[in-house]
């Protein structure tokens, strides 16, 4: 799929929101950043998705992490519509802005475009894309599931600690991986180096290759 993808910076575009314009790294700073788009405003799966989001945007917030969300209605419609998201999550409120690209200008750049969506108009639709984006602006993870399927908040907080812990530590999550669980150390590690930087010490799965790759630790 053309566009940015895991590695990639993110392109510094002034973005029109409900919380007023901004460039993307003035927005992003110095912090994780949570950039989410949706096919439409007043539609069935987005409004459960942006509800879900200011449900959990306190444990985004625990983590450093800063949300965005991005429609091609207008802001107008934005305003409306967040009316409805905070009535169906129980009261939620909606801290995030929403970027508004009626042109379909943005959701080009950000690699956000449908493939197959069209409006009425026949106008590209966003797709239903997320990017994690780190501290120094590049994309360290993205999702991409068709309208039908709306996306698992657990999912992301998940991936998120993931990254955020393989970014301070030379470890990778597992198959099934939960917050709390072991995490295995990097085979660039070795055993020496991983007495020293883990501590609290470290288990060697038995393996027929005895090869001593799959060390597990907690973190």
């Amino acid at each position: 799929m053309p566009g940015i993808t895991i590695g990639d910076t993110v392109p510094n575009v002034e973005v029109e929101t409900t919380h007023g314009k901004f460039k993307l790294h003035d927005y992003i700073g110095d912090s994780w950043t949570i950039l989410f788009s949706h096919p439409g405003d007043f539609t069935p799966v987005c409004t459960t998705e942006l509800g879900a989001m200011a449900k959990y945007a306190e444990e985004f917030s625990k983590r450093g992490v800063k949300l965005l969300g991005l429609s091609c209605d207008d802001i107008a419609s934005h305003k409306e519509w967040i009316k409805d998201v905070e009535a169906y999550s129980g009261g939620h409120k909606v801290t995030y802005p929403i970027i508004a690209d009626p042109k379909r200008e943005i959701i080009k750049q950000l690699n956000m475009v449908d493939p197959d969506e069209k409006d009425s108009s026949g106008n590209p639709l966003p797709s239903r894309a997320l990017h994690m984006i780190g501290p120094d602006k590049m994309v360290k993870l993205s999702f991409l599931y068709p309208a039908t399927t709306g996306r698992n908040m657990d999912e992301v907080v998940r991936v998120l600690e993931s990254l955020q812990k393989a970014s301070k530590h030379k470890i990778a999550t597992p198959a099934n991986w939960k917050p709390g669980d072991p995490v295995v150390i990097s085979p660039s590690v070795d055993n020496d180096q991983a007495k020293q930087m883990f501590p609290q010490g470290f288990e060697t799965a038995d393996l027929p290759s005895k090869k001593g790759y799959l060390r597990f630790t907690k973190v």
